[in-house]
């Protein structure tokens, strides 16, 4: 991400320190992660010390300080999705992308990760692509809303 973008949203709100968390929000939805050198850009802009910057950054799970895929993989393993199958849903997606929850692939593509539970138990086992909900999956439906995103 280019430092004339990362000044356009922060210019956007008007450089104001009240609008960090949102500015960080936004950065981080262009450009998937947040870099140090696009932090520290915002921590002069704003006049934020770096390492409250940092702070905010490493203790909200919306973002990331390292590079993630272009689509975000989330699969349910909550109860309700794990006694239907999630566990099976799980290593279809390994299998496909070759990546463990946690991961992202080398071509920037993919991240996976798992989660307790996306509220929709009924639709269960659910799979999440990119905020898209893929529910009642197994194995063979995985393969195919995958083959979607490549």
């Amino acid at each position: 991400m280019d430092f004339e973008r990362v000044d356009q949203i922060i210019d956007r709100y008007n450089a104001e320190e009240s609008a960090l968390l949102q500015i960080m929000l936004e950065i981080q939805s262009e450009n998937n992660w947040l870099p140090k050198e696009v932090l520290e850009r915002v921590s002069k802009k704003l006049a934020v010390p770096l390492t409250r910057i940092q702070h905010i950054a490493t203790f909200y799970k919306a973002f990331s300080l390292v590079p993630k895929g272009r689509h975000k993989i989330h699969i349910c393993m909550g109860t309700a999705c794990h006694v239907r199958g999630a566990s099976r849903v799980l290593e279809t997606v390994v299998d496909m992308t070759g990546i463990q929850p946690g991961e992202t692939d080398l071509d920037l593509k993919f991240s996976l990760e798992t989660v307790n539970c996306l509220g929709c138990c009924a639709l269960g086992p659910v799979m999440e692509v990119d905020g898209k909900v893929h529910g009642k999956m197994s194995p063979v439906r995985t393969g195919e809303a995958l083959e979607t995103y490549k």
